[in-house]
């Protein structure tokens, strides 16, 4: 089922990665690899090039050259002796993995727009291999059937596929948007692999040679008892398999880059695109959180053998739940961008704006969200002249009670609403902080507050939920602020 258009039976086949419509990443060399059951040499032709594969047992490798991207489908073709494996229609282009939790995993066709988007999504520049889950974590025990799935790391099936109404229901809205808005901005082919799960922590996606050196608490039976694990994923985990701590759990440390990742490291792409963080934001910590997706990027860079390989985050957008498992957002959002400042290659999308006004952890908005992932790709991967960025405070000087700030990419500066700007405060050397009244002056907002006679510092957007209304003449959101420097940003704090 897994081996593209090669019959199972077939004396050479390729990878189940490998299929029919697939994009294979320009500019770099493309490691293909299969099984040959047969004697003799395996040969690989795919356009002009042609290649002798390596054996080893039954496995074989041919590396193709790096080449150029052309959109024109071409037949990628395995030759052994007389039998031949031949994917159709193989094109080249711009690969990119997209990944996370539910927010990821947010399907076209739940999108309130599904019955305008699915029909206008016929694109055969846009190809994906979407993962389907096998099993989720829905609030019950698991059966035989799904633990059956998870003792054989079956967690995912998928194929790839040219995007069009008929493939695009179940894909990932924000990667699909992503792509849209990419092959828009590059004008070359764009392909996806999306591998994502509901609910999932940092910990069930980072590699096992991470978790070996570093996490050892998380690598027994004990693992629910880990200081890593919320107490909603805890708690889910322990529905749905009971008493029996040694069984497989998609949240288990490690489990979803075993059976959603590991199977790609070695296929190309350019770089990543993240969103997650609602599970592990219940953890009041500042210093673990950042340790973790610290941990998660090297860790996928060091697998997929790219040090320097982009990942593009969603920043937590607003929600509006005053309950204890949403009150670290704020937090969570500063570990995020505190990334961006440290690791080199990490960039992160503000989505403030496009957050639930009520406590629905799955805001509607995807389109924007994907959009401007695309932006940031375009703008700090492949130098393109567009805007990736709302508003960021560049300065804050004090003027006796009123403290100025300026911003960065700050063009157009205005408000949504002609109102006021919102979500600022301001503190003086107490570090008390307290609501500012913002007045907008052309590039700059000076900030007051009645409590603060002499204000030093400035916080943005320090709030679970608040109604911004700061963008730029793109109309991107003002990035949330809270003034840490990066040597703070590195020891964290709880």
């Amino acid at each position: 089922m897994l081996l593209g258009s090669a019959a199972c039976w077939a004396a050479v086949s390729f990878d189940h990665t490998f299929g029919d419509h697939m994009v294979l990443q320009q500019g770099q060399s493309i490691p293909v690899r299969g099984e040959a059951t047969g004697g003799g040499d395996v040969t690989l032709t795919f356009g002009s090039a042609t290649v002798k594969a390596k054996k080893s047992g039954k496995r074989w490798e041919a590396v193709l050259p790096a080449m150029k991207a052309n959109a024109n489908g071409e037949t990628l073709t395995a030759r052994q002796g007389d039998d031949t494996a031949e994917l159709q229609d193989v094109v080249v282009g711009e690969v990119w993995f997209a990944s996370g939790q539910s927010n990821m995993l947010r399907r076209m066709d739940e999108m309130a727009d599904k019955g305008t988007a699915i029909p206008a999504s016929g694109n055969k520049d846009i190809r994906f291999f979407h993962a389907e889950p096998q099993v989720h974590t829905n609030n019950a025990g698991y059966g035989a059937k799904e633990k059956e799935t998870l003792n054989n790391n079956a967690m995912y099936v998928g194929k790839w596929a040219v995007s069009a109404p008929e493939t695009t229901p179940r894909m990932s809205a924000v990667a699909w948007y992503f792509a849209q808005e990419l092959q828009k901005q590059l004008g070359v082919p764009v392909g996806i692999v999306h591998a994502s799960l509901g609910g999932s922590e940092m910990m069930a996606w980072i590699p096992e040679s991470v978790l070996k050196k570093k996490y050892h608490e998380c690598m027994s039976e004990k693992w629910l008892d880990s200081r890593y694990m919320s107490d909603w994923v805890r708690g889910r985990a322990r529905k749905n398999i009971g008493s029996d701590l040694n069984m497989p759990h998609p949240y288990r440390p490690g489990y979803l880059f075993k059976t959603g990742v590991q199977d790609w490291v070695d296929f190309p792409v350019k770089g990543v695109i993240w969103y997650q963080g609602e599970s592990d934001a219940e953890i009041q910590d500042m210093k673990q959180n950042y340790e973790l997706l610290a941990d998660l990027i090297g860790g996928w860079r060091a697998e997929f053998k790219k040090p320097d390989m982009p990942w593009i985050q969603v920043q937590l957008p607003r929600i509006n739940d005053k309950t204890p498992l949403r009150a670290y957002w704020p937090e969570f959002r500063e570990v995020q961008q505190q990334s961006q400042e440290n690791i080199p290659g990490v960039y992160t999308v503000t989505t403030v704006d496009l957050g639930s006004t009520n406590s629905d952890v799955h805001p509607a908005r995807k389109t924007e969200v994907g959009q401007r992932l695309a932006y940031v790709a375009a703008a700090k991967i492949y130098g393109k002249d567009v805007e990736y960025s709302g508003p960021q405070v560049a300065s804050a000087k004090p003027a006796g009670s009123t403290l100025k700030v300026t911003f960065k990419h700050a063009k157009g500066l205005a408000t949504t609403n002609g109102s006021a700007p919102t979500g600022f405060e301001i503190a003086g050397s107490n570090g008390k902080f307290e609501d500012a009244t913002a007045t907008l002056k052309g590039d700059t907002v000076e900030l007051t507050a009645p409590g603060v006679k002499k204000p030093v510092k400035v916080r943005y957007g320090w709030k679970v939920y608040f109604e911004p209304n700061l963008v730029n003449e793109a109309k991107l959101p003002a990035v949330p602020y809270a003034g840490m420097d990066k040597k703070k940003a590195k020891k964290g704090k709880k």
